[in-house]
């Protein structure tokens, strides 16, 4: 047993049994109720969204081309996010504030996981619009559904270990109290503020991943983003020029607000400054779970294939409805 993990071994050892979700501070005990009612609301909505969209671009053979493999893709990381965190909330302001030392860990894994890899499939659907707008004319040769698969599972299955090093590094250090997360749920920066052990030299580790988690692939965009405007202006038309920006707008509103408050809460983090808790509660919820709930609506419901694929099909059960109405 090497010094690494026989310090891992004594920590794990004598760590609390359980951490105590704090949630929004202030909020009377009597409105539990209705928050959670809220957070389940909003649970609800994420998931119907997201499933259907899984669900339609499925059972519509039209669809299935790259953008809607990356489409489904994020659909399955925000499920996988609102899942992970969600049912914690609602359970918190419902029944228990108690978590389990290793269910809060493995929480706070699937959490930076997920977001993780929605952070790269936004790099992906970057490069995906990048190729379509910028190269069109070598878009069906670099754009396959084939190749799409293959990205889509080297960071799916990159992002796993990638992350196992955040896991270790809150495990490596002793929590023996206090208990108190100062969040809704598990994340690393409210778990590693609680260590009772010098957290400094974590912090250039933790710092590298999550800026190479987020700035990596928010540094192709950019540059996609940029290119891509370039070459809208270069177009002669008046109209193709506003079709493409309306286009890319929606999707750059998502990626503001993905990314810039995570890097915010990020910095602060590894510079030593501490928000108040409901301001970090509050920034954290926003960069979460705004995005994955409006995600389908955002990139899926405003796309004008599937808004067209959706009146097709209306019309088609429509007329079904009206002819077997007017057959005797």
């Amino acid at each position: 047993m090497n010094i690494y993990t026989e310090t891992l071994y004594k920590n794990l050892t004598k760590n609390v049994p359980e951490f105590v979700l704090q949630g929004f501070p202030g909020i009377p005990a009597g409105y539990y109720g209705l928050v959670g009612t809220f957070f389940l609301f909003i649970y609800l909505m994420l998931t119907s969204g997201n499933i259907f969209i899984l669900v339609f671009v499925a059972c519509e053979r039209s669809l299935q081309k790259p953008t809607y493999i990356i489409f489904c893709n994020l659909a399955i990381s925000d499920l996988g996010f609102g899942t992970t965190t969600l049912p914690r909330i609602i359970a918190k302001y419902w029944m228990s504030d108690i978590i389990s030392f290793n269910s809060c860990i493995t929480q706070m894994y699937f959490v930076h996981y997920f977001g993780a890899c929605s952070s790269f499939l936004m790099a992906l659907m970057a490069l995906d619009r990048f190729v379509a707008i910028c190269n069109p004319l070598r878009y069906p040769v670099l754009i396959k559904n084939a190749n799409i698969a293959i990205l889509c599972s080297v960071l799916w299955i990159g992002n796993l270990l990638q992350l196992g090093a955040i896991t270790s590094l809150a495990l490596s250090v002793p929590y023996c109290g206090p208990n108190v997360i100062e969040h809704c749920y598990c994340d690393y920066i409210s778990i590693i503020n609680l260590a009772c052990a010098d957290i400094t030299p974590t912090k250039p580790i933790s710092t590298s991943i999550a800026m190479t988690v987020l700035w990596g692939p928010l540094f192709y965009i950019i540059f996609s983003y940029v290119a891509i405007i370039i070459s809208v202006m270069k177009i002669s038309s008046k109209e193709g020029r506003h079709k493409t920006f309306l286009t890319c707008t929606p999707q750059l509103l998502i990626i503001c607000l993905y990314y810039l408050p995570r890097s915010f809460v990020y910095m602060a983090f590894a510079v030593g400054y501490h928000f108040e808790t409901n301001i970090r509660i509050a920034l954290v919820m926003m960069y979460s779970l705004f995005p994955a709930l409006i995600n389908p609506l955002i990139y899926c419901f405003r796309t004008k294939e599937i808004k067209d694929t959706l009146m097709r099909k209306f019309k088609q059960r429509q007329l079904s409805v009206n002819g077997k109405t007017l057959s005797p």
